[in-house]
């Protein structure tokens, strides 16, 4: 009994100690979200740092509620593409380690 809780200790250490390379990791990963069939799109960081803005010159013609709407949606397409990338990441490294009462990772 002692031996499996110090292996399962040294395990949860190893998780940890990958858990923060991948966390660090996550500052240099960039997805891309867009709207309007691509005239909006905007870059950001599975940090959710927004690092690039694109928008379609024939938007600023536009109406401002729309170009407002449009930029909202591509930032909530970018949101969701990088928490799914953060998921796959941190489920890689959880993969088979027992997660006691249905524990999660905060992400």
């Amino acid at each position: 009994m002692k031996n499996q809780i110090a292996g399962l200790m040294r395990q949860a250490q190893q998780v940890q100690e990958n858990m923060k390379k991948v966390q660090d990791s996550l500052a240099d990963i960039e997805v891309e979200g867009s709207s309007g069939g691509g005239l909006v799109s905007i870059n950001m960081t599975c940090k959710y740092d927004v690092k690039k803005i694109k928008i379609d010159p024939s938007l600023l013609s536009e109406d401002k509620d729309m170009l407002e709407d449009l930029l909202a949606a591509a930032f909530n397409d970018a949101v969701r593409k990088a928490e799914q990338l953060s998921q796959e990441k941190v489920s890689a490294i959880t993969a088979g380690f027992p997660m006691p009462g249905g524990m999660k990772f905060p992400f």
